[in-house]
């Protein structure tokens, strides 16, 4: 499968993100209380990494459609988890994520030369830490979206489906439900499925592995079974950032601080041939 197809505005892609949004998002990243808990952190990833790929879009006459977007939430309930205007939708074109924003924030951000610079920082995902970990319901919705999506798009570059959870499925094993949606394809490849494990312990991070080596528990090791392989364009992408990948890397990242985990959803969002 070559990973190739261009991706326009006449042949679009499609990301769809699940967000684990149950009970235990409330803690601390490392476990414990904190102001600042995994929610909060991932409702800011989510957030910059849509106001980057309207960035990346964005053309003199506005931003183009080169992807339609999902964004499911999983914890008390199952659904669309996008604000504002947008609630309730399965699939939006980015153009109206770029418009329909639930607000405005007021942020800082260096500026530099050492000082701090205040911006406005969309909001499309509040954070939400309710309930269990309904994770074999999201990934059975998003196969129900993108087999809808795929008889539109059958020559497009392949969806690709992130799934952020920091920890195990309270219905059931996963892993049939990541398989199955892997198998769905276009012309030009299969679904990529790739994990991001938030972990409450205190363990050494690991990055884009090539086996389950070094992974501390049953759980972390199954979501590395449901990662796709990295293609060959993400492969050189992270390269390029430094990571010192092995044959047959996936696309799973296991207690990463922030920091990377936005740059590893940087590299799984970032296309082989936009035009």
């Amino acid at each position: 499968m070559a990973y190739n197809a261009e991706i326009s505005r006449a042949n679009p892609s499609c990301f769809v993100f699940l967000i684990d949004q149950s009970g235990s998002m409330a803690d601390a990243r490392g476990g414990g209380a904190s102001s600042r808990n995994k929610a909060q952190g991932l409702s800011d990833i989510l957030n910059n990494l849509l106001r980057n790929l309207i960035l990346r879009c964005a053309k003199e006459e506005g931003v183009r459609d080169y992807y339609q977007i999902g964004v499911l939430g999983y914890g008390q309930t199952v659904g669309p988890a996008l604000g504002g205007s947008l609630a309730g939708r399965q699939l939006v074109p980015l153009s109206e994520i770029a418009t329909s924003p639930v607000r405005l924030d007021e942020r800082e951000k260096e500026d530099g030369v050492g000082g701090l610079v205040k911006i406005k920082f969309p909001i499309w995902v509040d954070p939400i830490a309710n309930g269990g970990t309904p994770m074999c319901q999201a990934f059975a919705q998003a196969q129900t979206i993108l087999e809808g999506w795929l008889t539109q798009h059958a020559s497009s570059f392949p969806p690709i489906v992130i799934n952020i959870t920091d920890g195990e499925a309270t219905d059931g094993d996963p892993s049939s439900a990541a398989d199955s949606l892997r198998r769905l394809s276009t012309n030009d490849g299969e679904v990529l499925v790739f994990n991001i494990h938030l972990s409450s312990h205190h363990a050494t991070p690991i990055e884009f592995p090539n086996s389950e080596a070094g992974l501390p528990d049953q759980f972390a090791q199954l979501l590395f079974r449901m990662s796709s392989h990295l293609p060959p364009h993400m492969c050189a992408a992270a390269q390029q950032e430094g990571y010192r990948l092995q044959e047959g890397a996936r696309g799973f990242v296991f207690n990463a601080d922030m920091v990377a985990v936005i740059k590893a959803l940087e590299i799984g969002t970032r296309p082989s041939n936009l035009r």
